[in-house]
């Protein structure tokens, strides 16, 4: 069951990277578009705009489950490689709890702002009046996501057999780029 629940999750975030990065191409399209209507033809641009920043905001937020999947975040690791290896799961433990608060706490206020602006119909101040809620689920559905994602990468610090599939258990680094990026502060291999 844990372990369906784990790739189930999983699948949805590697979905979610994938999505990042059709709303990025999107984006990028319609800005060239935009720059070749607006510079090469004189026509005004109405739409572009918002749809360029809405979909670069929606890959930010849907794309941020696969990010935390593959450990692509930015971090600076000198204390935890300082630590032994009981202290440095304690902290990584802690930091998933308050990341999964955070993304608890960020999907409720999500929830409340989507459900106000369908309820309120409110809408974009441009001539093409997006109603809000449109741009908005992202960051609900991204938020959600990223809770599962967190909740999964606690299953697997508190059971890890359950972030290694069976045949890759017995694997071991081989590429001396992955052997130094696995060493210890101070370690020479």
């Amino acid at each position: 069951m844990s372990r369906r629940f784990i790739s189930a999750i999983e699948a949805l975030s590697r979905l979610g990277g994938v999505s990042a990065v059709f709303l990025l191409i999107i984006a990028m399209v319609v800005m060239c578009q935009m720059i070749l209507m607006r510079y090469l033809f004189r026509a005004p641009t109405i739409w572009q705009t918002e749809v360029v920043v809405f979909a670069a905001t929606a890959a930010i937020f849907i794309g941020a489950p696969y990010v935390l999947l593959k450990k692509g975040h930015v971090g600076v690791d000198v204390i935890e490689l300082m630590l032994s290896a009981p202290n440095r799961r304690r902290m990584q433990c802690l930091g998933a709890v308050l990341g999964l608060m955070f993304c608890v706490l960020m999907s409720v206020a999500s929830g409340i702002y989507v459900y106000e602006a369908w309820e309120g119909g409110w809408t974009t101040p441009t001539i093409a009046a997006i109603p809000l809620w449109i741009p908005a689920t992202p960051m609900l559905v991204g938020f959600g996501l990223l809770c599962l994602q967190y909740v999964v990468e606690l299953m697997k610090l508190f059971r890890p057999e359950l972030g290694v599939p069976e045949p890759q258990k017995a694997e071991a680094p081989t590429d001396e780029a992955t052997l130094h990026s696995h060493q210890n502060l101070g370690e020479v291999r």
